[in-house]
């Protein structure tokens, strides 16, 4: 695959758009979590990938990333639940960092539902890289 950048075609990566740009990754499924951090590692972001909003609680207990990018649909703690723990923290305490939604359900989770809950990007699966990548560039401006 040849270099790109996010404004490039879109059958091009953009393999530098995200370097120096922290991600945690939430989803619960292990082939998921795994594609999302394929393609953002590919696009030059270091990526932190956890199984649940819990699990991912406690990473921002250590650490606050440059964005988040989560599945909607978890069992016991969903992306609706882990967007309102967030936004619920002071902005210092990663309460305003970027979260982008990914979800495979329809209108049941629609862009304007993750807009309102504290989302700024709404991504349906299956992912398309280019359009993740493009999508978490502009969250973080680069």
């Amino acid at each position: 695959m040849e270099r790109g950048h996010v404004v490039g075609r879109r059958d091009q990566l953009p393999t530098d758009a995200l370097v120096g740009v922290h991600a945690l990754v939430v989803d619960d499924d292990r082939d998921s979590r795994n594609l999302l951090k394929t393609v953002l590692e590919y696009c030059g972001a270091l990526v932190t990938v956890v199984a649940s909003a819990r699990d991912a609680l406690r990473v921002l207990q250590r650490v606050t990333p440059d964005v988040i990018v989560t599945d909607i649909a978890m069992p016991t703690n969903d992306g609706y639940w882990l967007v309102d723990q967030i936004r619920s923290r002071r902005a210092e305490d990663g309460g305003s960092v970027p979260i982008v939604a990914i979800t495979a359900h329809g209108d049941e989770h629609g862009p304007q539902r993750t807009l309102a809950a504290g989302f700024q990007a709404h991504l349906r699966k299956p992912i398309d890289p280019w359009e993740l990548c493009r999508a978490v560039a502009s969250l973080v401006r680069r």
